[in-house]
């Protein structure tokens, strides 16, 4: 009989846990497993997708910090269409997607995170240790938030290591000249770029500066932010107070990204804290060279001085450096990024990542 999983989470924005569970679910369709997507806040440009690889997805709606009627609404949700296994992510559908599913008599019940957390407050552990306890298994996409977890007592054996998956890689339908049209740049700029949500967590204030110390180093790098967030106003702000607007460039959100990142020279990122950036996989497996903040999740992606670059985060001086020695050296990063596609070829298939949830979720199921 057919199993069917019901994947829960907040949004299907376009973020890095949205994206890996479309590519879950699709996948799952794919291997005799029936996913059911439900959205507990608000919906996003993955719906579509979902939908068009004929997958169910129900929105919950849920409008307030705590909504007991949302939470009753998914429970109601789960006692209707009896999934198999129950499999939320991220705190808020951690929270009520678990709470609802065992007061749903769901049999089996995942959680997953995907990032180190520190912005929890003592309850939301709290609500994270009970719910792991009375729950079958926690997925996580790093060793790293395994180990923030089991920091904040909840034991690693509950936990589940699926690294991120990432689509085969298509081929770029630009040149270098129409890269360079589309983001407003003259033939003569070498480009480095960052893709991400713009929020404190993503560390786009030292970057920007770093930008900055660059541009007095050269002349001819221009940075650019692909994104939208909170954030925006007081990045402008910021970088137009240290007179950086001739060459740090917030070109919003954008639909071309795969055309655009292999036509860079390097990308940045400043996070942090990181569960598994997609934005590193998919530069490393377009063959461009990293250069990303030690921590983590990025250390477990990177081998630095091989695969990309690693610098100590907050270490503004030794990023200017290294981004500096790169642009300088295209051997170096033709180097570093043959090694980082060879790397993403053999550890972070998207079929990987969907066999692993499909072999634990069939594990799960044949002990009940």
């Amino acid at each position: 009989m057919k199993l069917r999983v019901c994947l829960i989470i907040p949004t299907l924005d376009r973020g890095g846990a949205e994206k890996q569970i479309a590519l879950l679910a699709k996948g799952l369709n794919q291997e005799g497993i029936e996913p059911v997507v439900v959205v507990l806040t608000h919906t996003g440009p993955w719906e579509s997708e979902l939908l068009d690889a004929g997958i169910q997805v129900h929105h919950i709606n849920k409008r307030l910090k705590l909504d007991p009627f949302a939470w009753w609404r998914l429970r109601q949700l789960l006692s209707r269409i009896k999934p198999d296994i129950v499999h939320s992510w991220l705190f808020a559908a951690n929270a009520y997607g678990r709470s609802a599913a065992l007061s749903a008599g769901i049999p089996i019940i995942l959680g997953s995170e995907r990032s180190v957390d520190p912005w929890k407050n003592g309850m939301q552990f709290w609500i994270d240790k009970l719910l792991a306890s009375r729950t079958h298994g926690i997925t996580a996409n790093s060793q790293g938030t395994i180990d923030f977890y089991a920091q904040h007592g909840i034991a690693k054996e509950h936990f589940n290591l699926i690294p991120n998956g990432i689509e085969p890689l298509s081929p770029t339908k630009i040149d270098r000249a129409e890269f360079l049209s589309r983001l407003g740049l003259t033939t003569d700029k070498k480009v480095i770029l960052s893709v991400g949500r713009l929020w404190p967590q993503k560390g786009y204030k030292d970057l920007i500066w770093a930008a900055e110390l660059l541009r007095i180093m050269r002349e001819d790098i221009a940075y650019v932010i692909i994104g939208e967030g909170p954030e925006r106003q007081r990045l402008e702000e910021y970088r137009d107070n240290i007179k950086g607007a001739t060459n740090v460039h917030l070109v919003g959100q954008r639909t071309d990204i795969s055309d655009l990142l292999p036509h860079c020279e390097l990308l940045w990122n400043g996070s942090l804290y990181e569960g598994q950036s997609n934005v590193i996989l998919e530069a490393m497996q377009a063959g461009v060279a990293v250069v990303a903040s030690d921590i983590p999740g990025n250390r477990e992606l990177i081998q630095s001085g091989e695969t990309g670059v690693l610098y100590p985060l907050g270490e503004i001086d030794q990023l200017t450096r290294t981004t500096n020695l790169l642009l300088n050296d295209s051997e170096y990063r033709k180097r570093l990024g043959t090694n980082a596609q060879m790397h993403i070829q053999k550890q972070h298939s998207v079929h990987t990542m969907v066999a692993r949830h499909a072999e634990l979720y069939r594990a799960k199921a044949a002990k009940k």
